[in-house]
């Protein structure tokens, strides 16, 4: 099973958090109308588009609504260029206290109500968000779907084993069954009669598996650190249109054990904290309140620098003037007087010229000390 991760920070409790592709053309016009819709019913109290970044693709929206009286949630979602044409977006939504999955799904306050829309699809692999998603015949698909879900840190992967094919009433989503607050964060996998084998040979490395006929959650990466395979898989689901029961708890409960957040969602809940843009008029009064203040302490510590400055320039002129005073009726101290270079050089000259007691060469032939001749 992955290990947990303890050095990172976890998930705040008020937030909520997701990420998906709305597949083909359109996605902030979706955007667009919902917000306007949503905002002339009253659902929400604002919504604002912000302005693009210069030759930036990315789009982002901003909306705040309260879900019960006393509580007002802020939301940020991000639209950037995905594969094929397609937009992938990032949701991160904070609540004025710790989230009630009771409360509206973030991504319906955004994207328009479809039975099979267009933004509701897993970043990843493609997979559906809140439907069915039945595993790859090919074991080498199969394989890569688990593996690629395992590793998901966005949403909630539930692998579901079909004791026997079932009937329309056995392919109603689990997501139908969630809470309002995670049915957009659950990817649901169908494993056929015939794969359970092939599932568990696939999720060998993560120490877990799926009872026959049973669901499993799979631990993420990376996995909580009060995670055990055993507490989230149910022995039993009975696809015959009765309530889960004990799935939804498992999948309630996984949800609501403390993580870290996934790859870029720490990101985007700091732009969504720094950077909001959809002020109330007592918020933007106080974001004035404070620009006028640290303006005012900016002001001061110039004006605090500048009075120092002008202090140290007084008391290194007055040193100055002691200096010379001091200094003024002492006469300049001689320097030694340097040679010329011709003067040098008849020096060096007169060195090398021989002494006069210097005895020349004798002639060839004869030595100096010999008797002269008669």
């Amino acid at each position: 099973m992955p290990t947990s991760s303890t050095d990172r920070p976890m998930t705040p409790s008020t937030v909520w958090l997701a990420r998906g592709r709305h597949v083909g053309p359109g996605a902030e016009g979706a955007v667009r109308a919902r917000l306007r819709q949503l905002k002339d019913a009253g659902t929400i109290d604002d919504q604002l588009e912000l302005p693009a970044a210069e030759g930036s693709p990315e789009r982002a929206f901003e909306a705040r609504w309260r879900p019960v009286a006393e509580v007002t949630v802020r939301a940020r979602l991000t639209l950037a260029p995905g594969p094929d044409g397609d937009r992938t977006w990032t949701l991160a939504a904070e609540a004025e206290r710790a989230w009630d999955l009771a409360w509206p799904s973030p991504a319906d306050m955004f994207w328009p109500e479809d039975t099979e829309p267009e933004w509701g699809h897993d970043a990843g692999a493609g997979l559906v968000l809140a439907g069915l998603n039945p595993l790859p015949e090919d074991e080498k698909d199969l394989r890569r779907v688990l593996k690629d879900a395992a590793r998901s840190g966005w949403a909630v992967h539930v692998v579901v084993h079909e004791a026997m094919t079932p009937d329309e009433r056995g392919r109603v989503p689990l997501a139908d069954r969630l809470p309002p607050g995670l049915r957009h964060r659950v990817v649901e996998h169908r494993a056929a009669p015939h794969q359970l084998r092939a599932v568990n040979y696939a999720l060998r490395d993560l120490g877990v598996r799926v009872p026959r006929g049973g669901a499993l959650v799979l631990p993420g990466e990376p996995a909580p650190a009060a995670y055990d395979g055993e507490d989230f898989s149910v022995r039993s689901v009975f696809l015959d249109g009765s309530e889960p029961a004990e799935l939804t708890a498992a999948v309630t409960r996984f949800a609501a054990l403390p993580r870290p957040p996934a790859e870029d969602a720490e990101a985007a809940l700091t732009v969504l904290r720094e950077d909001w843009r959809l002020l109330t008029p007592e918020e933007e009064l106080a974001r004035a309140r404070e620009l006028v203040a640290m303006y005012a302490e900016a002001l001061e510590a110039m004006t605090k620098s500048r009075d120092l400055y002008r202090e140290a320039a007084e008391q290194a002129n007055e040193a100055l003037a002691a200096y010379r005073e001091a200094v003024g009726d002492r006469p300049a101290p001689e320097k030694p007087a340097t040679a010329s270079p011709f003067q040098q050089l008849t020096r060096t000259l007169e060195r090398l010229r021989p002494s006069a007691r210097t005895r020349r060469p004798a002639p060839d032939g004869e030595h100096p000390d010999d008797p002269t001749p008669a």
